[in-house]
């Protein structure tokens, strides 16, 4: 932090879980580190847990020069086989198309999503079921740092502004032209209502088979573009019920995420908020309407203290219910020591009358009693031990590596599919697991896209129910329990 109260120093950085070499481990990619962005090789294959700073060898030149690094997305948007990197700036975007041979080539410019301006979050997905990754930008502020403007705090001192103070940019989405390289189709999409994004969480809200897109705004309405399946959106937040919380306050969105936390087969929301406002969740009724469970669920009030940045769905102990991590800090406070909080893990403990969750943090490990300004965090099995670990990036103090050393005690099962694919887990004589593959979510960051869905004390091998993106439905028999399976389409029954 310079003591100038920028306000583009207080919201990164983000980071990026990725196979980038296709040896079967993800490696790291952190924003902003210390002179630069730097990409981390998992060198798990050699035995033991340990990464290796490939950044020069791997060409990729994403610095302080570029403008305050945000955060970054993953995909393979050349379906080459190779996954690619695309980064977000206070600044120019980058995309960093990956050789296949452990370098990266900046073909931002040739791709056409070298837009500039101050995206903190985006998102990958085949909103148009062509088998190409499409890409959603979210833009947050109109801001000049060579300008400022200078606040003042509740104690009279000068501090960072609200964003309010600002006016808001507008979001992007580009589609892909089947060959890597992205057409601007904001407009015509019909995606022409903007606010001061930070968070962005793709899924299929209505199961109709078509990606929608959620949109976390910081002090104004989320939005919820419901894909029209003919290259157009409309936004339904309002009228389903996710725009803003069940009092009517439009809250100060940052992190997002999307997973089925009844396991009733539809993906619900959850979202983090500012110290004061408590996170939410929405819980979905399978068509894309929401109910506001923030304070039964227990969710609103165990965050109440808290600032959350990078969030998530996962099933930390394997029982077959997903849990939510979060990491936070604050962004208004005179002195950094001020902006420093704890981490969150709740617990989902199921329920007849919707899930209730408790703060178990406290249990969790030291790591969750530190104090940091938590920012990003990706969410995969780093180890491939079968449990999900955590990638935190914080601001001005060191990344972190969360181990589970608590889900592989438990039966797993792990899918490598198509991302943007569902997948139908069942399970004798229980609901079944519903479960997708993604990278987005989160805060500025970027996970890992295998399926990973515990199965508790269930030692049977389940069969599996693949829906694809393209609308064919397969299922896979007795899949082995306990270890990473590729399921390929045309594979199945």
């Amino acid at each position: 932090m310079s003591g100038k109260f920028l306000q583009t120093e207080i919201m990164p950085p983000g980071v990026a879980l990725l196979d980038y070499d296709n040896d079967g481990d993800l490696d790291v990619f952190l924003v902003q580190s210390i002179g630069g962005s730097r990409l981390f090789r998992n060198d798990l294959n050699q035995g033991s847990l340990h990464f290796t700073d490939v950044t020069a060898e791997s060409r990729i030149t994403a610095s302080l020069t570029g403008g305050y690094g945000m955060g970054a997305a993953v995909a393979d948007v050349d379906n080459d086989g190779c996954v690619d990197l695309y980064l977000t700036y206070y600044g120019r975007n980058q995309l960093w198309r990956n050789n296949c041979d452990g370098t990266f080539t900046d073909i931002s410019k040739r791709a056409g999503v070298d837009d500039e301006g101050w995206s903190v979050s985006a998102s990958f997905f085949d909103y148009d079921n062509d088998g190409w990754p499409d890409l959603y930008v979210g833009h947050y502020l109109k801001y000049d740092a060579s300008a400022g403007m200078p606040c003042l705090g509740l104690s009279g001192r000068p501090d960072y502004c609200l964003p309010s103070a600002y006016p808001v940019e507008p979001g992007r989405l580009y589609h892909n032209n089947r060959n890597g390289t992205f057409t601007d189709v904001t407009a015509r999409a019909g995606i022409t209502e903007f606010g001061p994004t930070l968070g962005v969480a793709a899924a299929d809200f209505n199961n109709d088979g078509w990606i929608d897109v959620y949109v976390a705004n910081d002090g104004r309405e989320n939005q919820l573009w419901t894909n029209q399946r003919d290259g157009t959106f409309r936004n339904t937040a309002l009228v389903s019920g996710s725009a803003m919380p069940a009092d009517g306050r439009a809250e100060a969105s940052m992190g997002v995420d999307a997973g089925d936390a009844d396991n009733d087969g539809d993906d619900d929301l959850f979202m983090t908020e500012l110290t004061g406002q408590g996170s939410n969740l929405y819980v979905n009724d399978g068509k894309g309407a929401f109910e506001d469970r923030s304070l039964p669920s227990g969710v609103g009030p165990a965050s109440l203290g808290l600032t959350g940045f990078g969030a998530a769905w996962l099933d930390a102990d394997n029982d077959g219910r997903l849990d939510l991590l979060t990491v936070n800090g604050a962004v208004v406070a005179s002195e950094p020591t001020l902006l420093r909080q704890r981490k969150q893990l709740l617990r989902n403990l199921g329920g007849s009358a919707g899930p209730r969750f408790e703060d178990v943090g406290a249990r969790a490990g030291a790591i969750f009693a530190f104090l940091e300004i938590g920012r990003g965090a990706a969410f995969g099995d780093i180890d491939n031990d079968g449990d999900t670990d955590v990638v935190v990036a914080n601001n001005s103090g060191p990344a972190r590596l969360l181990i589970n050393n608590v889900g592989n005690r438990k039966h797993w099962v792990g899918l490598r599919v198509a991302v943007g694919a569902r997948v139908e887990i069942l399970r004798t004589g229980q609901p079944a697991l519903w479960r997708r593959s993604r990278t987005d979510g989160s805060y500025a960051s970027a996970s890992d896209p295998r399926v990973l869905a515990g199965l508790g004390d269930l030692t049977l091998a389940p069969s599996v129910r693949v829906h694809w993106p393209d609308g064919r439905v397969e299922t896979f028999a007795d899949v082995p329990i306990d270890r990473y399976t590729t399921l390929k389409r045309g594979g199945g029954r």
